[in-house]
């Protein structure tokens, strides 16, 4: 990496996304740091040179290419790139938004930043406004961000997005839109060259796309390593259950993962009648397929929304005779009193913990003593700047060997 590549990588961070940007900011800077360490530990033992002089070297041609990276570090530190932009965000009365950029990013790569679940307030016209948003704001308030990167000259642009909005409407059964693939192309229309997201609900989101690329990151490490804090897997007595069949493929994942048999929960719908909670949902009946008698059980889905579906899959899990439950999602939205249900569904014994990102901002949740966060902001700042340099993502994108190779070492 070129000493002064970093600083042509830039994040934006939209008012809904603020928590997750510095945190991934965070990350980009250690990991510079050690890029950094490492090249001048090879050259001070290739041009015998003493480690400090070759710090204040890297640091001068940095000053050099790019004046003011971070003219306040010592120099005999290694400096990074500030990375996050300033920009200002207004709301008008009307409701309109606007994004300006503050500081030239011309000839930069920009990733812009947007958690499109924060139903937190967040704050505009520089403090003197805060105002919870919707999707649909959030979404809006991407547009109007992609549009300022492009008019100030930006080489690329990045979406990084940990949930994909209207990720569910991927497929049509009637007269309705199929909304997923539309919120891309218009995306792509805007001249969005790449989008990264965690745990897409569906696949075929990405087939309806002609340019924009799309990388789908996956948070299974860093759910099985919290996992095995949580239970030990040794023994007969741990199963790994899909909540119903649309969740098979990533539960056999888990399963084929942790070498553990593999259960289905098979629920028949009702698709006349629409979900509208947790306890009002168009499930009908349930059947398993697998033995959870007497056993620690496992399920794992891309997201959470109201809870309706894993609410009743762990009382009848319960009711087949599992002796603990716990379950893992990538995306917990927790919509509307869905974090009430899983309080009352707690105190009933009817699950021990489940394991959440922080790819959607919670406050209450991390309240909860039955939930556990784990953090997915290094995967982000690790893929993000493998595309910024052009190296392969792969490793990242299928980590089933890094997986295998974690659980060997624990046993």
């Amino acid at each position: 990496m070129y000493y002064s590549s970093p600083a042509n990588l830039a994040i934006v961070a939209c008012p809904g996304g603020e928590t997750f940007s510095d945190q991934v900011i965070v990350h980009l800077k250690n990991q510079c740091l050690r890029i950094f360490k490492k090249t001048a530990d090879e050259m001070s033992r290739r041009f015998s040179m003493e480690p400090d002089e070759v710090t204040r070297r890297i640091n001068f041609i940095n000053e050099i290419t790019i004046p003011g990276m971070n003219p306040r570090s010592h120099d005999m530190k290694l400096h990074t790139p500030n990375f996050k932009v300033p920009t200002r965000f207004t709301m008008f009365p009307n409701g309109e938004l606007k994004a300006e950029i503050l500081k030239s990013i011309r000839g930069k790569n920009i990733f812009i930043v947007q958690d499109v679940e924060n139903r937190y307030p967040v704050k505009f016209n520089d403090g003197a406004l805060t105002k919870p948003l919707s999707v649909n704001d959030h979404l809006m308030m991407i547009y109007v961000t992609i549009d300022a990167v492009k008019q100030a000259g930006a080489r690329s642009t990045t979406l990084v997005i940990p949930t994909y909005p209207y990720a569910r409407q991927h497929r049509r059964k009637g007269r309705e839109g199929v909304t997923s693939s539309r919120v891309g192309r218009i995306f792509e229309s805007l001249g969005v060259d790449c989008l990264i997201t965690l745990d897409i609900h569906s696949q075929e989101i990405g087939n309806a796309f002609c340019r924009m690329r799309l990388e789908n990151l996956h948070a299974s490490y860093q759910i099985i390593r919290k996992l095995s804090q949580l239970v030990t897997f040794g023994g007969e007595d741990f199963v790994v259950a899909a909540p119903d069949t649309g969740s098979v493929d990533r539960n056999k994942f888990y399963a084929t993962a942790l070498k553990k048999p593999l259960a289905l929960i098979y629920k028949e719908r009702d698709y006349s009648k629409v979900t509208k909670d947790a306890v009002d949902n168009n499930i009908a009946e349930m059947k398993l397929l697998g033995n959870v008698k007497g056993k620690t059980v496992f399920m794992a889905d891309d997201m959470l929304g109201t809870g309706g579906t894993m609410l009743k899959a762990m009382k009848f899990l319960k009711e087949q005779g599992a002796v603990k439950v716990l379950c893992a999602v990538s995306l917990p939205l927790f919509s509307g009193d869905a974090i009430k249900f899983f309080d009352e569904a707690y105190k009933a014994g009817l699950f021990h913990r489940i394991i959440g990102t922080n790819a959607v901002y919670h406050e209450e949740l991390l309240k909860r003593e039955w939930y556990v966060s784990v953090d997915v902001t290094k995967l982000f700042a690790q893929i993000i700047l493998r595309i910024h340099q052009g190296l392969s993502i792969s490793s990242i994108l299928d980590n089933r060997d890094v997986i295998i190779k974690s659980l060997t070492n624990k046993s």
